[in-house]
């Protein structure tokens, strides 16, 4: 017993010395692993909207990576020669400043590379990081020394990017990157799926505003036909036309139109 004791402790600190975490590390951290995981799964899509469920992930995946201070995740739309940001969302305040310097402030750093070129890219040393000029020194003077991020994959498509940090330098190993990648994959779905519901969603107040403006805008084009007879296309036809001359919506210059002309009405009925 004492012999295995022994080797135990002997494995353990090879394990040190190459880098690679201990057994007891291992097992802590693949518990964090499945507890990231079944929270992911947990997640019922429907339950958030959108941006708060971006939250949840981005806060799972800072639990799931071991050395993350925070994280964020990102729909990114990229090619070579734009990248138009959908959504993204922190787990921390300190990533919210991280995403301004990244996407707004220089179009620069590792969740655009990683999205760019579909693979893992991380930094123990960002501002010193050769792959990002700008953006590494500038959050290195953060005191943000460390960097993880892997892209969001589905076949054929990317869903956008996953992003951790550390204050420290050289955090994220590959034994990190190798967790960042198992949870990467179901976080990929998730989020997609999200972002499939809330453009539903979106479609469906759209039709709904659209039905409900859709009798204003009958009454309009009649009014107009009553005054300058003509087709109802050629009716609607000047009322679009309004609408862009005045720079205002469709269905409010119709209600414009009606309401006028029940003001109109009720003035005559008044009369004596």
């Amino acid at each position: 017993m004492k012999g295995t004791a022994m080797t135990g402790v002997a494995l353990d600190a090879d394990n040190q010395a190459d880098g690679s975490p201990t057994a007891e590390q291992a097992g802590e951290d693949a518990a964090h692993l499945q507890a990231s995981l079944a929270g992911l799964a947990g997640l019922v899509t429907g339950a958030f909207g959108l941006q708060e469920l971006l939250v949840q992930v981005a806060t799972f995946a800072a639990h799931a990576i071991p050395g993350a201070d925070g994280a964020g995740v990102t729909l990114l739309r990229v090619d070579r020669t734009d990248n138009r940001i959908e959504a993204l969302a922190a787990s921390a305040p300190f990533v919210e400043d991280i995403d301004e310097i990244q996407y707004v402030t220089l179009n620069e750093g590792p969740c655009i590379t990683a999205a760019l070129e579909r693979r893992t890219v991380r930094s123990g040393s960002l501002g010193g990081e050769r792959m990002w000029p700008r953006f590494g020194p500038r959050v290195g003077r953060l005191g943000v020394h460390s960097a993880l991020s892997l892209p969001l994959l589905l076949p054929g498509q990317v869903v956008g990017a996953i992003n951790v940090y550390a204050h420290g330098k050289d955090v994220f190993d590959e034994h990190a990157a190798e967790l960042g990648e198992l949870f990467a994959k179901p976080a990929a779905v998730s989020v997609h799926n999200a972002q499939i519901l809330a453009q539903a969603l979106a479609l469906t107040v759209q039709l709904q505003t659209a039905l409900s403006t859709r009798p204003v805008i009958d009454q309009a084009i009649g009014l107009l036909r009553g005054r300058g007879g003509g087709t109802a296309e050629e009716a609607f036809g000047r009322l679009r036309a309004l609408s862009q001359s005045e720079h205002t919506k469709l269905a409010d210059v119709a209600q414009h139109i009606v309401d006028e002309a029940v003001r109109r009405a009720r003035a005559r009925h008044s009369q004596p």
